[in-house]
């Protein structure tokens, strides 16, 4: 039987550890000054090589050496996923008092320590408090917030970061060279980030990969994007970009294509967040999309979420006639009290003017309807929502969040806001954020417009939008009295 790559590769000695280099660092140079601490605790991911290091620390300190088939009757490792139990860690602490056998130091590794059990941990605790001079213990976890802090403050902690997809590329490709094949640069860095950071899993993804090389003894990136469910990375850039411009159709079909190629869901959002997270510096207006992303691989219906994502800011113009967009309910304002004047001929006396009979409250309509300069300044056609939707983040992040999710249409003398809902509708039209936008619409169009706020979803535009709509709810609200 043919050894795992991951285990025929494992570093055998601290200076051979990849991407921890700040942990490295200091435990080399403690080793040189002969500090040894009583208890160390190693955290971070799994797969960044907290288990090479354990054990790697635990041969070091006792000046032994070290491979993968060694064992030394002083170095005693538990699995605290299986051992988590007080009796477990009561036994461990009264052999803990025997001396070491041959070494300086008996070491005890516990791995996965945040499984033990609360008074597993109490058990334990008193060892750590007052440990004898022969004993040292090294522990990793996956979950170092599990751990109580009256153990967090009894260790010295070292945190593994995730592994950089290069680092990992560079050295998959080492590997592959040592084992007899090619591995093309573009292949490498795919598996690598299906390693989502570790080694490990990185290394165990090429094993099983390397049997796949085509006749010219290679292992492509055709062969990895096929064999692991990977979406192309021309597609995910063109996901990105329809979500940009709003091209409805365009993300419908590619999304198709994708999963007629077998890429799941979680594989197309991992690698939307990345696409997204590389661009973000040059467009910004991409974080929006990222914080809704990773809410789709957790959703019940994650493709139907993934469809309501990509979708939910595209605004194909319909023409004026199409629209049909029920009036905005008025608000009505309290009757002003009457006003008591003072007269201006005897100070000491006052003159209370006559109530009217009758004072009719004011009626405020949303529908904002000023008097409109001969042509506004900014074409309708060069209208951005996305720009709109931004100006409006920066007068009010409570308007931005409900316009945000909102559809629109947009004529000469009219703008349209699809609200989605009752609720949005009502809080768009409170005075405050009718204000703000009317007002950011007067200055990016330098013209006033009438506005109306509509309760229901944006009308699809043709009949797959319209089954795509129907699919995830959404349509066009009709009045039943307006069918009548």
């Amino acid at each position: 039987m043919s050894q795992a790559l991951y285990r025929k590769y494992r570093s055998l000695k601290l200076k051979d550890v990849l991407g921890q280099d700040h942990i490295v660092s200091i435990l080399q140079r403690a080793l040189e000054k002969g500090k040894i601490a009583h208890a160390y605790l190693l955290s971070g991911p799994r797969g960044t090589g907290k288990t090479s290091v354990v054990r790697i620390l635990a041969h070091d300190i006792n000046g032994l050496p070290y491979s993968d088939e060694t064992s030394y009757i002083d170095i005693i490792e538990i699995d605290a996923a299986s051992n988590n139990g007080v009796d477990d860690i009561r036994n461990l602490r009264d052999k803990s008092r025997v001396a070491p056998v041959s070494a300086k130091y008996k070491i005890y590794i516990i791995d996965e320590v945040h499984m033990l059990s609360r008074s597993a941990f109490n058990a334990l605790l008193k060892t750590l408090e007052e440990p004898p001079a022969h004993i040292v213990f090294i522990m990793a976890t996956t979950d170092p917030d599990k751990l109580p802090a009256t153990i967090l403050s009894r260790v010295q902690q070292f945190h593994f970061h995730p592994i950089t997809s290069s680092i990992i590329a560079k050295h998959l490709i080492h590997i592959a060279k040592n084992e007899g094949f090619k591995l093309d640069k573009t292949a490498a860095e795919l598996i690598a980030e299906r390693g989502n950071g570790g080694f490990r899993d990185s290394i165990s993804i090429l094993d099983q990969l390397s049997s796949l090389v085509d006749q010219n003894n290679t292992l492509t990136s055709e062969i990895v994007i096929s064999s692991l469910g990977l979406a192309d990375s021309s597609q995910i850039g063109s996901l990105v970009s329809a979500y940009q411009q709003g091209d409805v159709a365009s993300i419908v079909g590619l999304l198709d294509q994708l999963n007629k190629s077998g890429a799941s869901i979680q594989t197309i959002v991992a690698q939307l967040l990345k696409s997204c997270r590389d661009q973000l510096t040059d467009k910004p207006e991409l974080t929006l999309l990222m914080s809704q992303l990773v809410e789709v691989p957790s959703h019940s219906f994650a493709e139907i979420k993934l469809l309501s994502v990509l979708t939910s800011f595209a605004q194909p113009t319909l023409p004026a006639q199409q629209v049909k967009a029920p009036a905005p309910q008025p608000t009505r304002v309290p009757t002003p009290k009457p006003v008591v004047a003072k007269s201006t001929d005897t100070p000491k006396q006052t003159v209370k003017k006559p109530e009217p009979e009758e004072i009719k409250e004011p009626v405020v309509d949303y529908k904002v309807t000023p008097k409109k300069p001969a042509a506004p300044s900014i074409s309708i056609d060069k209208f951005s929502w996305s720009d709109f939707v931004e100006s409006i983040r920066k007068e009010s992040p409570t308007a931005y969040g409900f316009i945000a999710k909102c559809g629109y249409d947009i004529t000469d003398s009219k703008i349209i806001i699809y609200s989605g809902t009752a609720f949005g509708k009502k809080k768009l039209e409170e005075a405050k954020n009718m204000q703000i936008i009317a007002g950011v619409i007067s200055s990016t169009l330098g013209d006033m417009m009438d506005i109306d706020i509509v309760s229901g979803k944006k009308p699809p535009t043709d009949n797959k939008l319209a089954a795509v709509a129907a699919m995830m709810g959404g349509g066009e609200e009709v009045s039943l009295e307006e069918t009548a």
